[in-house]
Order: structure tokens, then sequence, then C-alpha cells
């Protein structure tokens, strides 16, 4: 028999024997697996759902349960917003940038409503409620928020801003952990044939369609034979720090990766048969400066005094591009008006202060007329109510001009910036991994963060973008694989 090698395809005519046999085999147990399952049984066919781990859980697990729909939910138009699914699906393209794939924005923005319904009727509770202002989550059970840079340039200026992050009923922090138990309750009540501490290792091809995989059980090989299909939902790759070298290597600069076991298991296999990995450079990152709120109305300024942004814009955008600046760090310039003790955990320090812009560029050592003249522009235009240079929307956008000044240092290394991949397969609308020929794998679906989705594009991700991507195009891939 043929050896079974990590990330390289098995032939059928090596298999021994199956140990399983299933219609629909779905690798990974988090939001993803579990929405490709309950779909899968919906339409009927018989399902195995395989997890590395002792449980379900993955990255979505670890979430603050936020999903991202628009074009009119419930809450929208309690709150008094008219989103509607052109802006919706406008602003999904905008936030894609580059890396946008349009067919996928197009199916979400129309089916967006009618996924937030499926969330519900699988049980998801939404307590129906907007909480204004600039949030990371709600920190009580809320529902609605800007989760964001809708109300932001240049977004605001080609889709009418409205607030999308929708997060499940939950007081505090992590509403993904009850996410994914409700949805784990419902893939197990539709009969979901559920295997734990089980790592795939490789997939079974006949010619050139996946029938089946591998997985090791109790350090075993056991063979999985999948009639219609195989579903990867594997998650990311941000603890692959071999894989961050050659695809991610800005990713590097930042030090604190979320995930869980997210190792790039299920791009390499899906790489193995043939399929396609695109966008894999792309990466999100963010250190949570706008805790407290009103640090928005700062001014970022990189180590030679300069603006980088508008700062109105969603934090996971700002420290994007933040890390793109060069010397490893950059400075929240704040008045006292405006100054609160930033959260402990963002590791965010008191680098400078003054009685002037130009006692706080001299305590940086920065050359006289930089950063000085950088606020000196800027509090002129915003005392006007403009910004030329950025286009920071009033009302965050405030002069900085109530002496004493501070600047605060959010270091790369030693400040908190969390960040995961978002590089991944390439899948149709459908789930379906293609090559690179952009043509189907025949039985192989995948979804999630091992593939790349809506959030594409680092610059442009918003809370709540990855689990709209895994849960609708979980769904999208396990009713594929069933047909």
């Amino acid at each position: 028999m043929t050896e079974v090698s990590l990330y390289h395809p098995f032939p059928v005519a090596e298999v021994p024997g199956w140990d399983f046999e299933t219609d629909v085999a779905v690798i990974g147990f988090g939001a993803t697996g579990a929405c490709a399952a309950i779909e899968a049984r919906n339409a009927g066919a018989r399902v195995m759902l395989f997890e590395r781990s002792s449980g379900s859980g993955g990255a979505s697990a670890l979430s603050g349960g936020e999903i991202y729909v628009g074009g009119g939910t419930d809450v929208q138009k309690v709150a008094g917003f008219d989103d509607t699914v052109e802006d919706f699906t406008t602003y999904l393209k905008l936030a894609g940038g580059p890396c946008a794939d349009d067919a996928k924005c197009e199916l979400y923005g129309r089916e967006a409503l009618n996924h937030y319904q499926w969330l519900k009727d699988q049980g998801v509770p939404y307590r129906g409620n907007f909480l204004p202002g600039k949030h990371i989550e709600p920190t009580d059970d809320s529902t609605l928020i800007f989760s964001g840079s809708e109300a932001a340039a240049p977004f605001c200026h080609k889709a009418k801003p409205a607030p999308r992050g929708h997060v499940i009923q939950h007081m505090g922090w992590g509403g993904g952990r009850p996410l994914v138990d409700i949805l784990e309750a419902r893939a197990r009540d539709l009969g979901t044939d559920i295997h734990i501490d089980a790592r795939a290792t490789a997939l079974i091809t006949n010619g050139d369609r996946i029938v089946g995989t591998v997985v090791r059980i109790d350090n075993q090989n056991r063979f999985v034979k999948a009639e219609k299909g195989v579903v990867l939902a594997t998650g990311g790759f941000v603890f692959n720090e071999a894989m961050r070298r050659k695809y991610c290597p800005d990713s590097f600069r930042v030090n604190s990766p979320i995930g869980d076991k997210d190792d790039g298991i299920g791009i390499e296999l899906g790489v193995s048969v043939g399929g396609d990995a695109i966008h894999m450079d792309q990466f999100f990152t963010t250190c949570p400066w706008t805790m407290p709120e009103s640090h928005a109305y700062g001014v970022f300024v990189n180590v030679q005094g300069q603006r980088f942004i508008n700062e109105d814009c969603y934090h996971g955008r700002v420290s994007r591009c933040a890390v793109d600046q060069p010397g490893g760090k950059v400075y929240l310039l704040l008045d006292v008006a405006h100054f609160v003790q930033p959260l402990d955990l963002a590791g965010i320090t008191i680098a400078a202060t003054g009685a002037t812009w130009e006692e706080v560029e001299a305590e940086l050592e920065m050359p006289a007329g930089t950063l000085s003249a950088t606020m000196a522009v800027y509090n002129a235009h915003a005392r006007n109510g403009s910004d030329p240079l950025f286009d920071k929307q009033p009302p965050i956008l405030k002069p900085l001009d109530q002496a004493p000044f501070v600047a605060l240092e959010l270091n790369f290394e030693t400040s908190y910036f969390s960040f995961f991949t978002l590089g991944g397969l390439k899948t149709s609308t459908d789930g379906e991994v293609l090559n690179r020929a952009g043509q189907p794998i025949s039985g192989l679906f995948a979804a999630g963060r091992c593939t790349s989705g809506l959030p594409a594009w680092g610059h442009g991700y918003s809370s709540g973008m990855s689990l709209a991507d895994c849960t609708f195009f979980g769904r999208q891939a396990g009713r594929k694989a069933a047909a």
C-alpha cells in the first residue's frame, strides 16, 4: 500500500478498505463546518464531521459572535437606518478593495437578509437594539453596531452609511463560543455523525475526482469514503510560520496571532490536488486603540510626524495602515479633552507630553517643524470642519488644541496587535474549490478562513465579515456537496 504522506493526494486504488462511508465528509468543526453539516443534512445527505481537537470551536468560538449583515434587517429598520441591498453590496465590494470577489459580494448582498433569518431559525438569539458610538464589540447584550468604516471616507461617499454588525445576544465579550454551541447543537440534532480527535492528513483521489479523505484517529490512518464530496472548513494559516514566511511575511511585523490550531492544513490539502490559493499575502490586524472610543478624535502620525489615515475609520483599517508605516511604531496624538488612559490589554504607552505640539515633537526627537506642522495644518482645517488631506468626517473631526498634549505609542512588537490570515483557496460562490484554470475540482468544497472569501483585503476588513463569510458560504458548500 502507498504510504500516506501529509498534504499529498492518496490514490483510491491504494485504499486497503473503508473505515467510514458517508455522502459528505466535513473537515473542521467551527462555525463553517457546523453550517456545512446542517445544510448537507437538510438536503438529505449522510454527513460525517471530523475535528482534530476534542470538541467544536475553531477561530469562530474565539470571536465576538458578530455577523456582518445589511440590506434592511429588522434591527436596522427599528433603529431608523434605511439600508439597501445596493448600498450594502457596494460597501462589500469597496471593502474588498483589489481583492474583492464581485460574485461573492453580489450573492451575499442579495441573500444576507435570508441568511440572518436562517441564523435565527437555528436558534441564534438577537436582542434587537442599536448601540450607538464606536465599539469593538458590545460589552452588554446589544445587537447592532457600526462595525466597519461605513461612515468614513471613501466608503461613505459611495454607499450610504449604516451599522451592519449584528451580535448574538450575550452579555459581555466572547459571543462566538455560544454561537458555535448553538450551531453544534443543531448539527447534532439533525443527525451529523461527529468524530473528534481526528486529524485530516490527505485527500483520496479517483482520477480528477475527490472521493474521500484520510484521517488520523488514535494514531492510526482511517479511510473515509465520501460519495458526494469533502468540505474543507479548517481555518487559516496564522500558526504556520513556514507558510507565513512564504506567503505573508508582513504579518511578522506584529505579534499576537488569533486562531485555534490554524496551521493551513486545509489550504495545503486543497493545493495538493490542484486547488489555487489566492491573496495569501493578506492579513487582518488591530490594536484596540479605540477603547476608549474618544481616542477616535485623535490624530495618527508615523515616526516622521506625518499622518497616514483618516482616524474615523474602523480600528482594523487604521491598524493595518499603521503596520505599513516605517519605523516599527506609530503615535496617536491627543489633547486633554480627548485623552483617557488606554486599555491595559492594548500595551499602548505614553511616549511624550507637552504644553505645545512643538514640545511633544521635541520629546519624540522628531526634526523641528514636522509633527508640529502636521498638527498646525490639521487644527486649522478642523476648526472649519474639514480635512482636505484625509477627509476625516464630522462629528469625529475635532481640533486638538486644548493643552496639555500627549503622544501615545503603538509599537508593532510590544503593543497588542492581534492578527489572522485572510488568503486561501479560490472557491466559487457555491463553495467549489477551483483550480488555476478556474474550474471546479470535482468532489472538493471549502469555506471560511481556508478560502479567500468576503474579507479578502486586510485594509478593508470590517468586524463580522469573517463570521458572515464562514456561516453563509459554509452553508453554500454543504448544500452543493450534498447535491
